[in-house]
């Protein structure tokens, strides 16, 4: 699935390349492809619905009968998932963040289902995997696919409103071992992964630095830096009151950054940064 959010472009165009690719006598079982799922949002470019505002992923188990985005995902949760074993979500930073490829892994309650899970983390060749709590409750498509018993993945995949060409190259040979993987196209191998991935976690909120006032962002950390508590990873300026010094942002946690934000102009409470730590 991409399009979960229309203004994350790699999973549209690598699952677009994936759906004109592929022939009928590849694929055994079933596979479904939705490169526009919420498809106002993606033939707009925004992260939300134009129609209702409606956030797909803030939406299962949706409504059958309610605004357009309800009724798309209790679709993708009542009927699609229904009838899967697997999904995998491809998101991007969108237009506000840009994050180094990285694979999301709800952690299975059901330990024959993450035994699978975890083998095919480690097929992929992501650089890294970040690992959180199952959210059976939750709104988000991993929280739909664990109702229905689905092995979920999510993939951040690059972002800034654009489409990368090094990570969209990276996806689609990761989708192509995807798929061998869990043998919906034995025919059809992929390259194996070259290096291991690092598994990180984010133990809580204090992992996420937000914006505390408005203005120009100028970050002072990059993806993959390690930085340390109390360490300045950037500062926001107000240009139009120069005689006021910018406003010092620090990490209040040793971490690694694992994404970051784009656009230089920021309002209170926009993500500057996402940090992670090793996963035990």
């Amino acid at each position: 699935m991409g399009g979960n959010h229309g203004d994350e472009y790699e999973g549209q165009v690598a699952l677009s390349n994936l759906s004109r690719s592929l022939e009928a006598k590849d694929i055994k079982g079933q596979l479904i492809i939705l490169p526009a799922a919420n498809t106002p949002a993606a033939q707009a470019g925004l992260r939300t619905s134009p129609i209702d505002e409606g956030n797909l992923n803030r939406s299962f188990l949706g409504i059958a009968n309610g605004p357009p985005t309800q009724m798309i995902a209790h679709y993708i949760e009542s009927v699609l998932l229904a009838h899967a074993d697997y999904l995998f979500d491809i998101h991007s930073g969108g237009s506000s963040l840009l994050y180094q490829p990285t694979l999301l892994a709800p952690q299975a309650t059901n330990q024959t289902l993450r035994t699978k899970q975890m083998a095919l983390i480690k097929s992929l060749g992501f650089p890294k995997a970040l690992i959180y709590p199952e959210q059976l409750d939750g709104t988000y498509s991993s929280s739909a696919a664990g109702r229905q018993g689905v092995i979920a993945l999510t993939a951040e995949i690059a972002g800034a409103g654009s489409v990368d060409a090094p990570a969209l190259s990276f996806l689609e040979t990761v989708l192509s071992r995807y798929l061998y993987h869990i043998d919906i196209t034995p025919q059809l191998t992929a390259p194996a992964p070259k290096a291991a991935t690092a598994l990180l976690h984010s133990p809580s909120e204090e992992y996420c630095i937000y914006a505390r006032d408005d203005g120009v962002f100028e970050p002072l950390a990059d993806i993959g830096h390690e930085i340390s508590k109390d360490q300045l990873v950037g500062r926001i300026h107000k240009p139009t009151q120069p005689w006021q010094p910018p406003l010092d942002i620090t990490s209040p946690v040793q971490a690694q950054v694992i994404c970051k934000r784009v656009p230089a102009r920021v309002q209170c409470g926009d993500c500057l940064y996402e940090l992670a730590v090793a996963y035990k």
